[in-house]
């Protein structure tokens, strides 16, 4: 999964699509996987570096991220690898 290239995110998490041109917001741990996912960050390690920092389980981290993933994609704000 990444961003599709006519994607812009902020620092404060504002995204932007040159496309359509519509804005959107996300939360802290939104903008955080989105950085992540920008530098070609695969969803495991996401995962990892999500469960260190917040106090969450894998079953919870992943909740979130389907739920997020299903969202980005409804926007068609992202595009899924051959593989995923």
């Amino acid at each position: 999964m990444k961003l599709k290239e006519n994607i812009a995110v902020s620092e404060s998490g504002f995204l932007f699509d040159s496309n359509s041109g519509e804005s959107f917001s996300v939360n802290s741990s939104g903008k955080e996987i989105l950085k992540l996912l920008s530098e070609d960050i695969e969803i495991a390690a996401i995962e990892k570096s999500l469960l260190e920092k917040y106090d969450i389980d894998s079953p919870t981290f992943n909740r979130y991220m389907d739920d997020f993933a299903h969202t980005l994609r409804r926007f068609n704000l992202i595009e899924f690898e051959e593989d995923e």
